[in-house]
């Protein structure tokens, strides 16, 4: 793996115990040499409010340092979240990590 690109795989419930401990482990990287972040949620079978605002937290994080983040492989439940709070129009959401391969890792 290109040491450039961070993988984050979150599982289980993304709640605000979890969102912050995400959050604080990308922050810790972005000091590093990585300059793509890719949140993959294969595991992740629920968020709530606080494990959005986490993502949104991050999000906001690594754009200040002008880095890229991804998402990819969200189900059903973490999709409607998105786009009930429209967060999918800021976030870069690939469907699994073969498109993050074919998009992200072939530039």
């Amino acid at each position: 793996m290109d040491s450039q690109i961070q993988i984050f795989e979150p599982a289980g419930i993304l709640n605000a115990t979890v969102g912050n401990e995400l959050r604080r482990k990308i922050k810790d990287v972005l000091d590093n040499d990585v300059k793509v972040v890719l949140i993959d949620m294969k595991n992740v079978t629920f968020i709530d409010s606080s494990g959005l605002g986490a993502l949104v937290s991050a999000m906001q994080e690594i754009k200040k340092t002008e880095k890229k983040l991804f998402i990819c492989s969200i189900n059903a439940q973490v999709k409607m979240l998105f786009e009930l709070t429209k967060i999918e129009r800021v976030l870069n959401i690939l469907r699994d990590r073969d498109e993050f391969n074919r998009q992200v890792m072939t530039t």
